[in-house]
């Protein structure tokens, strides 16, 4: 059994060993709050990506998607009030000039100790509010360039195409509208790996419904339920909700509840936020662009701004979460338990000895059938190196779930070896019913 703070340690320490995710700039030092997602990373992150999106968007006939632009008229921020609100009070360490958040007691209180050990003493600056926002130029002239901004959040981008979605889709309130992209921000703290950065990704719901306090409080509880059992279908266990008091919520929130995953740094950790918006962005927008954002209803015909029901996750934290929960040491095995759907190899196949031509022949041969073939399975590893014992222990460490053998009874009656990854049970399935016993154990 391993403590809190060696758990994550060794998570990170997998986490770059295995190429899931390496710091950002490496080779230059680095740069604070960024990292690069590696063969395996990217794997995975895609298959976060693409179980939210099949969740939110296939599954359902009231969600559209779309995609909006990173770089927004200036004017975009102003009217959500980014310019102007989105900013953190940070205080100044006068010993070592190390700059923390104010509203951060737990670190304050740790980093004022560590300067209490050392005999020297501690006080801090008066807070001072920080924009968030990161700063662009766009231009070809320099000095003539004008200034925009990174977005902080996806979630403008698809207020301001309202009008324009109701326009080109078939859509009728209640209806959502999905999104997955990256969004910035010039945190001062990054820390505790990818929880906190300034470069991460966010998957989001933006749900519209009519202006009604019955409508919008079921709402609110359906998805607040609907996104908890996401996360529980994928094996994530160790989460909560919690719901916002009424003197922490956003000065447009009428209602908020995080779900929290119990992290190995400092206990409950938020990943995602549901949240009622009201009709704030939407009536901030037409407020500040002179656009008709309302909708016309045609059964009551009635004309209203629509309220929001928002969903917003983190990319970025649920992968973090995934990996921390998945991570699990059985004796001298290290395993990554994670579900099927998520892992970055579907399966693994190896021959059983690599100087045999025709066990090596005929394992290229299954390894390439599977490929093309096999729904969702992408990619299948490939592994020759070392003796047995050496790949299914690798295999566990980066969570493929089942690892298929090529042996010498192969070349006999057309059956391989495939041994799970969480029991390390092992059974005989025909070479040729591979596809079909994979699929199977994905859509569980």
């Amino acid at each position: 059994m391993t403590d809190s703070k060696s758990q994550m340690e060794k998570v990170v320490s997998l986490a770059k060993r295995r190429g899931f995710i390496f710091p950002g700039s490496e080779i230059y030092g680095g740069l604070a709050g960024t990292w690069d997602y590696g063969p395996l990373g990217v794997e995975m992150k895609n298959n976060i990506k693409r179980e939210w999106w099949r969740a939110m968007v296939y599954e359902r006939d009231d969600v559209v998607g779309m995609d909006a632009a990173i770089l927004m008229n200036p004017k975009v921020w102003e009217a959500s009030g980014h310019t102007e609100a989105f900013s953190d009070p940070l205080v100044e360490c006068k010993t070592c000039h190390e700059r923390l958040r104010a509203d951060h007691p737990k670190e304050i209180e740790t980093h004022a100790a560590a300067h209490t050990k050392k005999n020297e003493s501690v006080s801090w600056t008066e807070p001072r509010q920080f924009n968030l926002l990161v700063e662009a130029k766009l231009g070809a002239v320099e000095g003539q360039k004008d200034s925009v901004y990174l977005r902080g959040e996806i979630t403008q981008g698809v207020h301001v195409n309202f009008k324009n979605v109701l326009d080109s889709s078939r859509v009728k309130i209640p209806f959502g509208v999905a999104q997955i992209g990256k969004a910035f921000r010039n945190e001062i703290t990054p820390g505790n790996f990818i929880f906190r950065s300034r470069e991460f990704e966010q998957m989001e719901l933006q749900y519209y419904l009519k202006p009604d306090e019955k409508v919008a409080a079921e709402s609110f509880a359906y998805w607040k339920n609907e996104r908890m059992e996401w996360y529980r279908k994928l094996g994530l266990k160790n989460a909560r909700f919690r719901d916002h008091a009424a003197g922490e919520l956003a000065h447009y929130a009428k209602a908020a509840c995080d779900i929290e995953y119990d992290a190995p740094f400092g206990g409950w950790k938020e990943m995602e936020g549901i949240h009622h918006r009201g009709d704030w962005d939407l009536s901030r927008h037409a407020k500040f662009s002179g656009a008709d954002l309302t909708y016309f209803d045609e059964e009551t015909k009635t004309r209203y701004t629509p309220w929001v029901i928002e969903t917003s996750g983190g990319v970025d934290r649920a992968l973090l979460f995934f990996l921390i929960d998945a991570y699990h040491e059985e004796g001298d095995r290290t395993i990554l338990k994670l579900h099927p759907r998520l892992a970055p190899y579907k399966a693994a196949v190896f021959p059983l000895l690599a100087n045999k031509p025709q066990l090596v022949e005929k394992a290229r041969q299954i390894y390439k059938n599977l490929q093309p073939t096999t729904y969702n399975l992408q990619p299948i590893a490939w592994d020759d190196r070392g003796n047995i014992g050496k790949r299914y222990y690798a295999q566990d460490e980066i969570g493929t779930p089942f690892c298929i053998t090529i042996d010498f009874q192969t070349l006999e009656d057309d059956t391989v070896t495939v041994r799970d990854r969480d029991t390390a049970r092992q059974e005989r399935v025909a070479s040729k019913d591979l596809s079909l016993f994979l699929q199977e154990r994905l859509v569980r």
